[in-house]
């Protein structure tokens, strides 16, 4: 009996073998249609965009604005399937030109890699056209991804035109939206209002007002229908970065549109961009290099920011500098510093730090000062965040490879940590040079190789490992360099200030162990001799540095004397 029964198990099991093969079989079919039928839909909605696209160009663009035409809500949904589309057809694109150029070739070959180039500078012009014709948003986002220097270069440098476009609004709609926040009767509050914007953005426009006590504002209007815009726009971008990731499964960029949602749906807050404008102004109040304008709260509202008005041009716009006889240098120097501020000691970072944001006045102590506008992308850091990042320009500094791994544990990296020199100061974790030097060839070379051997995979896997205010420091240095370098500045002001307030920002806080009086005091001490330490080294370095300016200045000296001497 137990022979017949164990028989019939057997024979169950066989059969059951069979069939999860066969199910195996199937469910592998199915993926491969499934797939074959989502490529199909995707060009099918590229088509249909096509000649919704063209239907569009036939409606005269005044209808499309005009309420007799489309009620408010059906105008703002026939909006919405315009820009979707367009970004669905883009999409579109590029995944077929990425699968068909790239379709077999060895992905460690020569020929890939430039084809792959290829498609990156193809692919980055459509995105471009495409930000350019949804506006927005897409702007902001095109914005967003030009500031990371982790994406391919040919997006960023591509994209980067993006920082200086924005096509005002037509002043109508705009007094609609003051009308609705301050009131019907702007003559109660306003002595004058400018209607040519003086600044506009993706989101916003800037107007110059005088109030009836004669002070001189600067007022931020937002767009309208903006919120309803974004929902839209930002569920368009999170669905084409999955069935980008679908179909390149080493290419995932859900990191990057959820930072970004994020970013955006603050900075549509005006009322909260009004609290970080008085937060910052609170920090550097005893700074007079610094100047952050002044908030009229009872004009400002979630929609519009009432503000001081203050006069200035972009702070990497060199001919005015030098017109004024102000030092692009000693410019790029304080702005380092500013933010090294924000970042190492407060926690309290500005995350959309581009030269439209900040202005140099020729007011100041040193003959210029530096005014911060558009607070309304701010990161809180974790403190403890804060504190490991310190601790990393630390090991930086020494060249603690050992210090620099264990953090890289803590950020949750893992074995790319080994990058964080690279990514940071410029060299390798292995290098001997001192802080600012740069690489050897023979570094030069073995860093080329390592990075040959990373695939779209490793990036993808470093970015999203990496904790969320990572990815705002990383956006943040990446536009700070970008200044610091069309202001002519050497990188090394860069690092030995963010060296400087890194080891600051450890001192300011006592080992969080310490629960006794005597264990707190020596915790202090041991944290201040440190400092001291390390401030030493750093002043060294400095010294190594101006030894070498002076070895160059002197140099170039001998030659022009030579020169002379030989021509005469």
């Amino acid at each position: 009996m137990n022979f017949c029964r164990l028989l019939t198990a057997k024979r169950s099991f066989s059969s059951s073998g069979q069939h999860l093969r066969q199910m195996t079989t199937s469910t592998q079919n199915f993926k491969f249609h499934a797939k074959a039928r989502t490529t199909l839909y995707l060009i099918t909605a590229t088509g249909l965009t096509l000649h919704a696209a063209d239907y569009l160009n036939f409606l005269p663009v005044s209808s499309l604005h005009s309420s007799s035409f489309f009620p408010e809500k059906i105008r703002a949904a026939i909006h919405a399937v315009f820009r979707s589309s367009r970004a669905i057809s883009t999409i579109g694109f590029a995944v077929a030109d990425y699968k068909y150029s790239l379709r077999g070739l060895p992905v460690d070959s020569e020929e890939y890699r430039r084809k792959l180039s290829e498609v990156h500078l193809r692919s980055a012009n459509r995105m471009l056209k495409l930000c350019e014709a949804n506006k927005g948003f897409y702007v902001k986002a095109g914005q967003f991804v030009a500031a990371l220097q982790q994406v391919p270069k040919e997006y960023s440098s591509t994209l980067s035109s993006l920082q200086d476009q924005a096509v005002p609004c037509h002043f109508k709609a705009i007094k609609e939206v003051l009308i609705s926040n301050l009131g019907h009767d702007l003559s109660k509050i306003f002595l004058s209002f400018d209607e040519k914007p003086i600044a506009a953005a993706s989101i916003a426009q800037v107007h110059r007002a005088i109030l009836k006590d004669c002070q001189e504002v600067a007022i931020k209007v937002q767009y309208p229908g903006l919120e309803l815009q974004m929902k839209i726009d930002t569920t368009t971008m999170s669905f084409l970065s999955k069935s980008v990731a679908w179909f390149f499964p080493d290419y995932r960029f859900d990191w990057l549109v959820s930072e970004f949602t994020n970013a955006i749906s603050s900075e549509l807050d005006f009322m909260q961009e009004a609290r970080n404008s008085e937060r910052t102004a609170n920090y550097f109040k005893n700074k007079k290099m610094v100047r952050v304008p002044h908030i009229f709260w009872e004009f400002t509202t979630s929609q519009v920011l009432t503000m001081q008005f203050c006069w200035g041009h972009k702070v990497d716009d060199v001919g005015f500098l030098k017109e004024m006889g102000i030092n692009p240098i000693k410019v790029a120097k304080t702005l380092v510093e500013v933010f090294a501020e924000m970042i190492f000691i407060h926690g309290f970072v500005h995350g959309d730090l581009h030269p439209g944001n900040i202005l140099v006045s020729p007011e100041g102590p040193n003959g210029f000062s530096l005014v911060l506008l558009d607070h309304g992308i701010y990161k809180q850091l974790d403190e403890g965040f804060r504190m490991d990042y310190c601790q990393l320009w630390k090991a930086l500094i020494l060249q603690d490879s050992h210090q620099v791994r264990q953090l890289g544990e803590r950020f949750n990296v893992g074995k790319y940590s080994r990058y964080f020199p690279v990514i940071f100061i410029g060299r390798t974790i292995d290098s001997k040079s001192y802080l600012g030097g740069g690489m050897s060839a023979e570094e030069k070379r073995i860093l080329k190789q390592e990075l040959k051997s990373l695939k779209m995979e490793d990036i993808s896997s470093f970015m999203e490992s990496l904790p969320p205010d990572f990815l705002t420091i990383l956006r943040t240095d990446g536009l700070l360099r970008s200044v610091i370098s069309k202001l002519g500045a050497p990188q090394r002001i860069r690092l030995f200030t963010y060296a400087k307030y890194a080891v600051y920002g450890l001192s300011l806080k006592p080992h969080p162990n310490s629960d006794f009086v005597e264990k707190a005091a020596f915790s202090r001490l041991k944290t201040n001799v440190s400092y001291l330490q390390s401030r030493v080294i750093l002043e060294v370095l400095e010294l190594l540095s101006w030894m070498e300016t002076v070895k160059q200045f002197l140099y170039t000296l001998c030659r022009k004397i030579l020169s002379g001497l030989m021509m005469q």
